[in-house]
Parts: structure tokens; sequence; C-alpha cells
């Protein structure tokens, strides 16, 4: 029986393995591999029979202004836009889990800009924040000055804007999801104990929204590394310095051919995502372990 049972263990794990190889093998080819060699060429000093060099890459890169000009303005951009993001899609997933007037065309309106392609939304923004562009137009039309919108401190605050609007409908749609799979007899058990809402949104929202919760903040985290598409498109390869973003950085030691910080700035920022990941999932697990 056990042999029978191992048989086809062992048949069913083929045929699956069948079915992953064309997924498994375009991973290892355009991902898995390049990442690889290209870790290898952090440590050595050209990109063709170059020596191995150890660390100095990575000494050079942290000694660059540049680059900790463009790690300082990504971590900037994720601590503030992830935060908001986050809080503004809980409060609409609330809000939309209720019975509103015309909810079904809410839910959509906010999830338009998931379909919109990037080249349209930049376009739409630089039309509003160009020097001729709408706001400066309102602006003179209040007798206040024009401001060049892009080549100020306002750009770091325009470009987390509009992250939040291009992300905010898909991680109010996960969040809503979460929400409607909580019992609503807990609620009730909740209301007949006396706890108001205040409790109930403590004490059953929060605990069984924290799976749901900490992969919405992954993902998050994970989409503030790739603003580089809108940065780029509105503010072009050397933006005002408070732009200049991790992915700037990288761009311009490619079109350098200076491999060697190019793939030491990208191990850096595989290595942040990993650990930022890595503490996100320990402290879900132990979070759950406590709530338990």
């Amino acid at each position: 029986m056990n042999s029978r049972r191992l048989r086809r263990m062992s048949r069913d794990g083929a045929v699956a393995g069948l079915f992953l190889a064309p997924s498994l093998i375009g991973f290892s080819v355009f991902y898995l591999i390049p990442f690889v060699l290209g870790f290898y060429q952090s440590f050595t000093d050209g990109a063709i029979g170059g020596q191995l060099v150890g660390f100095r890459n990575y000494a050079d890169l942290l000694h660059s202004a540049s680059f900790r000009k463009a790690a300082g303005n990504t971590m900037l951009f994720t601590a503030v836009g992830v935060p908001l993001l986050i809080i503004l899609s809980m409060t609409l997933a609330i809000l939309l889990n209720r019975s509103l007037y015309l909810r079904s065309w809410l839910r959509t309106s906010f999830m338009l800009p998931l379909v919109v392609p990037v080249a349209s939304v930049v376009t739409v923004w630089q039309v509003f924040f160009d020097w001729n562009g709408t706001l400066n137009a309102w602006l003179h039309e209040l007798g206040m000055a024009r401001v060049d919108w892009m080549q100020s401190n306002w750009s770091m605050s325009i470009v987390v804007v509009m992250y939040v609007w291009k992300n905010i409908g898909y991680d109010m749609i996960l969040l809503l999801a979460g929400l409607q799979s909580i019992p609503k007899d807990y609620y009730e058990t909740a209301s007949l104990e006396g706890a108001g809402r205040f409790r109930q949104f403590r004490h059953i929202t929060v605990i069984y929204l924290t799976p749901t919760l900490f992969f919405v903040l992954l993902i998050s985290i994970i989409n503030s590394f790739k603003v580089f598409r809108e940065t780029y498109l509105l503010a072009g390869d050397y933006p005002y310095d408070r732009l200049y973003m991790l992915q700037h950085y990288m761009n311009n030691m490619f079109f350098e051919l200076d491999v060697q910080k190019l793939t030491a700035a990208a191990t850096l920022m595989v290595g942040c995502i990993v650990m930022l990941t890595s503490g996100l999932l320990r402290a879900e697990r132990r979070f759950r372990e406590n709530s338990e």
C-alpha cells in the first residue's frame, strides 16, 4: 500500500514538474541566472575577464554621494508613500464594505488607474503640473506666482500622490476581500456583549485582517521600489535632487557601462527588499501567535 502511494506521488510529481518546466526554465533564463551573474560581477573589477576584488565595489558605492542621495530619497519615498497608501486604502475598504449609494461605481472608479498605461498617467500629470500646465494656470488666475513643481521640493510629494493614486484601488480590493471574509457573527456577538465600534475594530477587524494587511504592506513596499517608470517619464534621466531614486542611479550606471556599480547597487536593493520581507513575515507570525 505504501509502495503504491509512493509510486502515485512520484508520478504526480513528475507530471507537475513537466507542467512547471516551461515556467521554471523561463524564470531561470531571464531572472535567476542573470541575477547570479550580476551578483558575481559586483565582486569583480571588469565585466569581461575581471579579477575578484572582494567588497571594494560596495565600499566605493557607499562612499558615492549620488548613491547615498538616491538611497535616501528612495527610503524617504517608501517611508511616506507606503503608510499613506495603507491608511487611505484601509479607510476606503471599510467605507465600501458598508451599504453605500453608488458603491459599485466607486469600486470601479478606484480600480481604473490599474488599467491605464503608465505613459498615459504620466502625460496627465505632466499636463497638470507643467510650468504652463493646468495648476499654474489656476494659480495665475488667482493672482499667484507660477511654480516649477517638478524642480522644487514639491516634486517628491507629487510622485507620492501619483503612487498612491495608482495603487490605492488594488490595495483597497485586497483589504475589502479580507474584510468580507470575517464572519458577521463575530460583530453581532461583540455588539450583544456591549463592545463598541472601536473595540470591535481593534479586537476583531485588526486581528482577522492581519494576514491580508501584511500582504498588502509587502506588495506596497515592493511597488514603491518600482516607481522608476513614473519618475523617469515625468522628470527624465537626471531629475531634481529630491526625485533622484535608486533606479535612476542604476539606469545611469547602465548607460555609462559601469557594470560593477550597477550590479552592486542592484544587489544592495534586493538585499534590502529581502530583509524587509523577512522582517514583515516574522512580525506577522509573532503577531498571529500572540493573538491566538
